[in-house]
């Protein structure tokens, strides 16, 4: 039996709608002009192509595209308190991004890296917000399903001190 999802389960263009706009990032009509302009189309990304600085702009676009995934991933699977998700980023101008999600499992574990995406930014153009979401569905997937997979292996562990409390020291 496999978890993967083969159809859309939600519409990611208007779920990264929603998250630019709420998180304060850009009002919702420069949103949606920002995913339409930068999501839909023709290869290779016009937009990034006229960017006087691509290298921020590429930046700017893997983040606005892989964080709404990595945040709804976080959201899926009950994360320890001392946990977090980190998103990394590694820009190139010349042929393809890297995207790492890494899990922090807090209290000095060792991090697991959750997803290795190669993301040829300046081909990360859709035919139609359909492709689009079958596209983010699948790296939500690949988040949520490695993400569940390190929850379930962690088993919690009481945390004993092997020094006896000092007490009433004077």
């Amino acid at each position: 039996m496999t978890d993967y999802v083969t159809s859309t389960s939600r519409n990611w263009l208007a779920y990264h709608l929603e998250s630019l706009v709420n998180s304060g990032v850009l009002p919702s009509w420069e949103a949606l002009e920002y995913l339409t302009s930068h999501l839909l189309g023709d290869s290779p990304n016009q937009q990034l192509h006229n960017s006087k600085a691509p290298y921020e702009a590429i930046q700017q676009l893997l983040h606005r595209v892989y964080h709404p995934m990595v945040e709804a991933s976080s959201r899926t699977v009950d994360l320890p308190d001392d946990a977090m998700l980190h998103m990394f980023t590694d820009i190139s101008l010349i042929g393809k991004s890297a995207v790492l999600v890494v899990y922090f499992p807090g209290k000095n574990q060792p991090h697991q890296l959750l997803l290795l995406d190669s993301a040829p930014a300046w081909d990360l153009v859709f035919e139609s917000d359909t492709a689009f979401n079958q596209w983010a569905e699948e790296r939500y997937q690949w988040i949520t399903q490695a993400l569940q997979s390190l929850i379930s292996k962690t088993v919690t562990q009481p945390t004993t001190c092997d020094v006896p409390a000092l007490v009433n020291m004077s």
